[in-house]
């Protein structure tokens, strides 16, 4: 500092002083006060930028001349056995000490009562978080219940902001106590406590959040309805977590350390926000490896859809020469996330291919396994993009679809085509072994028809059909149509058996045997009551099927009845007890096959009609 140091002696009567000397005597001098007036002030047990701006200016002013004073003491070229020299070094790192402590605290202050609290508002899930959970259990797929995978919205939208997590007005002062401790040298301290209460900030933020510290081994024992809750939770935290605080912590950071390096911006961030973030990442990992089922796969993979659109965020966030760790660990848990859900996606496949019963569904309806998987396949497809691409690594052999043939084609030989076809050829393969717990041929089709017709109404309603294919839906039609052929086949040939002529007329004779036609009219009221009996218990929860299978039935049956009443009822005409043969007019008949299919077993005693 040349304004301590004084002209050069000129030689005279008094021995010469050194320009070393003299300088050393005006910084001693200097350093005497500038230390009663900083320990005036450590005196002072009132924080200092708790009261007037000024004297917080003053402060540094003295704090920034003892800097310098002692950086020139350390310039002077004095002999380097000069021991009042190092006393005087000594004294000066001592003030310099004693000043930087004191900014510390200061500083610690200052981010401790302006900082802001963490504020439910952010939280954009908030008003939907505690809504009722979708489990994806067997019974959440059953029937017309799921209509689709409610999603969160992966936009960037709204939840991307910066919020103050500091007051405004104090920035400035933090600003310039950073900027003094590291032109002294003390800038490891200075990151120490930045990081030190912002890392506790963060944890308090996320306790905010109500995220949990769980170790692996207290995710692996969670059951399940648990789990999912706490998964669906982390999907919408981790999103805020970072699109608000962490973009917000990150601002933050670079407000205070602005004019200082960038890689002390980035390595103060990093070690602040290190901790929570990997708290984050642990649980998703915890939740990688736990068992692989197929009611877990949904939740799964909105973890790593969410996790996945918050790389670019993450990789802005962290930056490669210091974020390294975090960022390897943040791509460790997607790929584990990934084996997971490829794993959950085979596991889906075993469990339809073992599911076994050794009683079969009564009414011949629709089986339970048929309903979950369907409705399960629907709602997969809402994520077929992000499928498409596991389900393309898992099988790197294949050749990649060409999209040619427009979109249909596209998606119907892409890998998730490929793969809803083995799961549909399955799920066949699993029913066609549950018909043969039936005893009767006729409820064995019957319960075929239904089931694949409830799969072809499924891919045709919903986007499963882009992917299957119009010859998936041609070949599934003429299934189901013709098991329904086989079912009429084997219920009603029998009761229809009794209209045909052969066999009525006697050899030689004119006129049918009556003995013969009462036989036939009395074994066809038998056998159609009996299939009554039977089928008004059968079931067909398709309305259209029921309908359309019922017209079928009824053109056959009808058309076979009015011919042979109309050729033979008039040889009864006359006969003792004729109406206990010929119960029924061809409109009973009509009535009564409205009743079949309904679930409900019904007899009937007596004709309806007379």
């Amino acid at each position: 500092m040349a304004g301590y140091i004084p002209k050069i002696a000129v030689a005279g009567d008094e021995p010469a002083i050194t320009t070393e000397e003299r300088g050393k005597s005006n910084i001693e001098e200097r350093l005497g006060f500038l230390e009663d007036k900083i320990l005036s002030w450590d005196s002072d047990q009132s924080m200092i930028w708790d009261r007037n701006p000024e004297e917080a200016s003053k402060y540094l002013k003295a704090v920034d001349e003892v800097r310098l004073l002692t950086e020139n003491l350390g310039s002077l070229h004095l002999d380097i056995e000069d021991r009042e020299h190092d006393v005087l070094m000594s004294r000066g790192y001592d003030i310099l000490q004693m000043a930087m402590a004191r900014l510390e605290e200061e500083f610690i202050h200052l981010l401790i009562q302006y900082q802001q609290p963490v504020e439910p508002e952010h939280m954009s899930f908030h008003s939907t978080e505690e809504d009722s959970v979708d489990d994806y259990s067997f019974s959440s797929f059953d029937e017309e219940q799921v209509e689709g995978r409610i999603r969160g919205d992966s936009s960037r939208g709204s939840e991307e902001f910066v919020i103050d997590l500091v007051h405004s007005c104090a920035i400035f002062d933090l600003k310039r106590i950073a900027e003094m401790m590291f032109l002294a040298k003390y800038d490891k301290e200075c990151c120490q406590a930045y990081i030190s209460l912002r890392k506790d900030a963060l944890d308090e933020c996320l306790s905010v959040l109500r995220v949990e510290k769980l170790s692996i081994e207290d995710v692996l024992k969670m059951d399940w309805t648990t789990l999912n809750c706490k998964i669906k939770r982390w999907n919408c935290m981790i999103k805020v977590f970072i699109r608000v605080y962490l973009v917000s912590e990150r601002h933050l950071c670079d407000l205070i350390f602005r004019d200082l390096s960038q890689s002390v911006r980035d390595s103060c961030f990093v070690e602040t926000s290190k901790s929570s973030i990997l708290q984050l990442f642990n649980f998703g990992e915890a939740v990688a490896i736990g068992s692989m089922k197929p009611d877990k796969l949904f939740r799964i993979l909105d973890m790593y859809e969410g996790l996945t659109d918050l790389i670019m965020d993450i990789e802005a966030l962290f930056p490669e020469e210091c974020g390294a760790c975090i960022l390897l660990e943040c791509h460790e848990v997607l790929l584990r996330l990934s084996e997971h859900l490829k794993g959950t996606l085979n596991e889906l496949k075993n469990c339809i291919r073992t599911s076994t019963s050794n009683i079969p569904l009564v009414g011949g309806g629709i089986h339970p396994l048929t309903k979950y998987v369907m409705n399960y396949l629907r709602v997969l497809v809402d994520s077929n993009e992000i499928l498409n691409m596991l389900l393309e690594d898992q099988d790197k052999n294949q050749s990649a679809p060409s999209e040619d043939g427009g979109r249909s084609s596209y998606l119907n030989s892409s890998p998730m085509g490929d793969y809803l076809k083995d799961v549909t050829s399955i799920l066949e393969s699993n029913l066609e072994t549950k018909s043969m717990l039936y005893k009767e041929d006729s409820l064995k089709y019957f319960f075929k028809m239904n089931n694949v017709r409830y799969m072809v109404r499924k891919v045709n309603d919903s986007e499963l059909q882009l992917f299957l294919g119009d010859d998936w839906i041609r070949e599934h039609s003429r299934k189901f149509r013709h098991h329904a052929m086989c079912y009429e086949r084997a219920s009603w040939n029998h009761v229809l058996s009794f209209l045909k002529d052969e066999g009525i007329w006697s050899p030689g004779s004119s006129t049918p045997s009556k003995t013969i036609l009462k036989e036939r009219f009395q074994n066809f009221n038998l056998a159609f009551e009996e299939v009554y009996r039977v089928q008004t218990a059968w079931i067909i929860p398709d309305v259209q099927l029921r309908e359309d299978l019922r017209i079928s039935i009824s053109l056959k049956v009808l058309q076979a009845y009015r011919t042979f009443m109309g050729r033979y009822s008039n040889y009864l005409d006359g006969a003792r007890h004729r109406d206990r043969y010929i119960k029924y007019h061809p409109d009973d008949l009509e009535s009564c096959l409205l009743d079949l299919f309904e679930g409900s077993t019904k007899v009937l005693h007596h004709p309806r009609r007379k």
